[in-house]
């Protein structure tokens, strides 16, 4: 059930918020509870299950690692507790990957192959293992406590504005709110401004982009000439932001509605001078989930140098494999885990004594060649495309006219949009607003005009929901 379903949109959001309004606090999350496994079962049906035997094992794991602080016995337990995630995580999501790469290798030792049906891969899977882990890791740390309250653990992984794409949580951040929170008109009114704008980015940009993105990059490369190749990176880079970004504001707004407050996911990405400050505002949940749950204890930056370089490599190697279990996502962490250890000795030196725009345009560049990896279906694919944009010219005439055919004006409007909307220029104007001291009047007109301009927005992307234009979703498959 997508965000921007008519279903969702028309149906379970108002019919969700109408009920819980009128309902008393006390049971706000029972009432979320229910709505949150409605809205996974809509998708996944009887793997609902699954994400429900998560749960329980961790609510039940949570009590005995507070338990076993006062007999010191949490170590074994959280141990358990991690090999259990890991193994559903494994067992549902990476099966087929690890049989398949293993048959590569019997195969060219001369022994028959591995057969394993297809296992369906359950939606969001690696979302909802992540907050299980933060719930257990954070109780075996002391930074929350293990709840007795089932509701509690239960509706901190299901809650539907976060279950399918995040941002992730930390248990020990947001566990107050299970237990207290409020609903109110202002909060509400940010929600829904916050909501809309992620509404206009996945479906405006995000979704128009999405056409030229996938034909180009559905093309044989061989047959694609570099202005092609090009375009499809650039619609591409611009899509992805635009889709995930979207769906993070969607779900931030989301929460407030309801009186949550999540933490951001995303700051402006693409105006990174480093790919280090990149990943301090790509994904932010993520990057700062292995930060403090896996480089910091493997001992972060506070061993030697090849240590340090060594627990880069593993935090990227398995934040490229969360994100998809093919060998090109691997290769995608690699990538950025190999430049992050580039720049620390060498090219952070090299780039504070050149002009800011040099360094942007290099960050911008890795990103974008990393992106076709992560878009391709096989490292043989990656690679075709990435000799396609070096080399000009296709071997196919009509390959040459590709670009020319998905460069429409909607397009253009929305890599233009895509463009000015990766630029803080919003947050610069609202500063400049703050500092100005406007009165009541002028501030209220500034106010509704930008509101009326946003409800435009939405209308016109609401149009186009409705003339049934493409509407995919890219993070639905991790």
């Amino acid at each position: 059930m997508l965000f921007t379903s008519p279903v969702f949109l028309f149906l379970y959001l108002p019919l969700v918020l109408g009920i819980y309004v009128f309902l008393p606090g006390k049971w706000w999350n029972i009432w979320l509870l229910t709505a949150s496994l409605f809205f996974y079962a809509w998708g996944e049906g009887f793997y609902t299950l699954v994400m429900l035997a998560s749960i329980t094992a961790n609510y039940l794991f949570g009590l005995l690692i507070e338990r076993g602080r006062r007999k010191g016995t949490m170590k074994p337990l959280m141990v358990a507790a991690v090999v259990v995630n890991l193994l559903l995580l494994v067992g549902f999501k990476y099966a087929n990957f690890l049989v398949n790469s293993l048959d590569v290798l019997l195969l060219h030792f001369g022994v028959a192959p591995l057969y394993l049906a297809p296992v369906h891969l359950p939606i969001g899977i690696s979302f909802f293992t992540f907050h299980a882990l933060s719930y257990v890791i954070d109780v075996y740390r002391g930074d929350a406590r293990g709840q007795k309250n089932f509701i509690r653990v239960a509706l901190y992984v299901t809650l539907f504005p976060q279950l399918i794409a995040g941002p992730i949580l930390r248990f020990h951040e947001v566990a107050d709110q299970f237990v207290r929170r409020q609903i109110n008109l202002p909060l509400f009114a940010v929600g829904v401004r916050r909501f809309l704008v992620g509404f206009g980015k996945k479906v405006l940009i995000a979704n128009t982009l999405a056409v030229p993105a996938d034909a180009i990059f559905g093309v044989p490369p061989a047959t694609l000439s570099s202005g092609a190749a090009w375009l499809g990176v650039i619609c591409y880079t611009l899509q992805i932001y635009f889709d995930f970004s979207g769906y993070s504001d969607m779900a931030i707004g989301l929460g407030k509605m309801f009186g949550f407050r999540f933490p951001e996911n995303f700051n402006y990405p693409y105006v990174s001078q480093s790919i280090k400050d990149f990943w301090r505002r790509w994904h932010i949940s993520l990057s700062t989930w292995f930060r403090d749950y896996l480089y910091i204890p493997l001992g972060g930056n506070r061993v030697s140098p090849w240590r340090n370089y060594l627990n880069l490599v593993i935090v990227f190697f398995l934040c490229g494999l969360w994100h998809g279990a093919s060998w090109t996502f691997v290769i995608w962490g690699l990538y950025h885990g190999v430049f992050l250890i580039i720049e620390r000795p060498v090219v952070s030196r090299w780039f504070e004594r050149q002009p800011r725009f040099l360094s942007h345009v290099y960050t911008l560049f890795v990103v974008m060649i990393g992106w076709v990896f992560f878009r391709s279906e096989t490292i043989a694919d990656a690679i075709a495309y990435l000799r396609a944009l070096i080399i000009p010219g296709g071997r196919n005439a009509p390959a040459e006219t590709i670009a020319a055919i998905h460069l429409t004006t909607d397009v253009q409007l929305a890599i233009l949009a895509g463009v000015v909307g990766s630029i803080p220029w919003m947050r610069y104007f609202g500063e400049r607003l703050d500092s100005m001291s406007l009165t009541g009047g002028a501030r209220t007109g500034i106010e509704t005009s930008l509101n009326g301009a946003l409800i435009f927005m939405s209308l016109i992307a609401l149009t186009q929901l409705a003339a049934g234009t493409y509407n995919p979703f890219i993070y639905f498959r991790f």
